[in-house]
């Protein structure tokens, strides 16, 4: 007998369009897990899959880490309108959102969220936790590294290597590499801080 519950952590906007894609794939029990308003998570709930449905990069590899440490099994879920490639690799509690494009030999960490309509070409690597907004293009071969978030609407063009924990604000256009720990905007994108 399949598995139709699942915990969802977190009860923003983003878990709810996470529900409707756990909906889709066949979870029909839903328990949202908020330590605000929601059921508190606790290792001793019942073993259910589990998916980290928080925008904010830092948390979500937080909370990933304390429910796999926990024992919980973490689930990856699909929207039926995305379209992937069968040589895509996808890691573990990782989200494709509708639409979202994903082609040959792309690699999606762990944690990580392709939100609706996002289009990562061929041979790009998206590193763990990252967090790739509505509407997004990356070109082929580019590398976006963990923790990373690349605002709505951006454009990357090709090879470009863009380090962990940056944000790209959204609209921008990124021709040149990035390194780690910056705030980079702009057409062209630029480091600003």
């Amino acid at each position: 007998m399949a598995i139709t519950s699942l915990y969802i952590y977190g009860n923003g906007g983003h878990a709810k369009v996470v529900a409707d894609i756990a909906r889709i794939n066949g979870y029909n029990d839903l328990i949202f897990l908020d330590d605000v308003n929601g059921v508190k998570f606790s290792p001793k709930l019942p073993k259910y899959p589990i998916i980290i449905a928080i925008g904010n990069t830092i948390a979500r590899e937080r909370l990933q880490r304390l429910v796999v440490e926990s024992g919980f099994e973490l689930a990856t879920l699909i929207h039926p309108s995305a379209i992937i490639s069968t040589s895509v690799k996808i890691g573990t509690g990782s989200v494709v959102m509708p639409r979202a494009i994903i082609n040959a030999n792309s690699i999606i960490g762990d944690g990580v969220i392709i939100n609706s309509g996002a289009i990562v070409e061929h041979d790009c690597i998206i590193g763990n936790f990252a967090h790739i907004c509505p509407g997004v293009a990356l070109a082929g071969g580019v590398n976006i590294g963990e923790r990373t978030w690349i605002g709505i609407g951006s454009s990357i063009i090709q090879g470009i290597k863009i380090k962990s924990d940056i944000t790209i604000g959204a609209g921008s256009v990124v021709v040149s590499d990035i390194d780690s720990g910056s705030i980079a905007y702009g057409n062209p994108c630029k480091v600003r801080k």
